[in-house]
């Protein structure tokens, strides 16, 4: 549902903040800065719901193992809400939503992207093997290739992927990329050699879901 907004302006000329906060709140009547009074200035404008369709009839899902970052968690969850991720396994020391402090970064999202705690991510892999998943392993090394890569996406569905990230640091752990259809990454064109595991699983569930294939193109 959308929601309006409107513009406070800060009374104090040396400082001059402009911030929105939802239309005829009382939030904000001081400036977060400085502390002076505000007011409503311009119209009041709302929000804009976008109503998407995927182009891929492949249902994703996301394994983390280890995982250390609460925020990091939470922003998967709100990734995997707006990418309609159908399920997040948390294995290892992964942080599950009944963390209290999680809902700072997902917003709400772990209430809406069904969940499960492993403590072994290899064993968990097994079963959703077991249960027809493919495992796509996301992380570099010489086997990796381009998400992006034609072959890639046509190799999407339909049915289930299973989208695999490992330790901030050390890691997909091999046990879990021996267990993997392929191994997907990133490319990455600046002096680092990976994404906050957050921001490439949203990159790499919305390519999965949204990324129409090339044979969809018209000549």
């Amino acid at each position: 549902m959308a929601s309006t907004f409107r513009a406070r302006a800060c009374s104090n000329s040396d400082c001059a903040l402009r911030f929105p906060v939802e239309d005829e709140s009382p939030l904000g009547a001081q400036c977060p800065l400085c502390g002076s009074p505000t007011a409503f200035v311009d119209e009041p404008y709302p929000t804009h719901v976008i109503d998407s369709r995927p182009h891929s009839e492949v249902h994703v899902e996301v394994l983390l193992d280890n995982i250390r970052s609460l925020r990091n968690v939470g922003s998967v969850f709100r990734s995997a809400d707006g990418a309609g991720v159908s399920h997040v396994h948390l294995c290892g020391f992964t942080p599950t939503p009944k963390h209290p402090k999680m809902a700072k970064t997902s917003l709400g999202a772990e209430a809406s992207v069904p969940w499960t705690r492993h403590a072994d991510a290899t064993q968990a892999a097994r079963d959703l093997l077991a249960d027809g998943a493919r495992l796509w392993v996301v992380d570099g090394g010489p086997e990796a290739v381009s998400l992006f890569d034609p072959r890639v996406l046509a190799a999407r569905g339909p049915g289930r992927v299973v989208l695999l990230f490992g330790h901030e640091v050390s890691g997909v752990d091999p046990r879990l990329a021996a267990l993997a259809e392929r191994t997907v990454c990133l490319p990455m064109m600046g002096i680092k050699g990976s994404l906050n595991v957050s921001v490439a699983m949203g990159i790499a569930a919305y390519v999965l879901r949204f990324c129409p294939s090339v044979e969809n193109f018209e000549h």
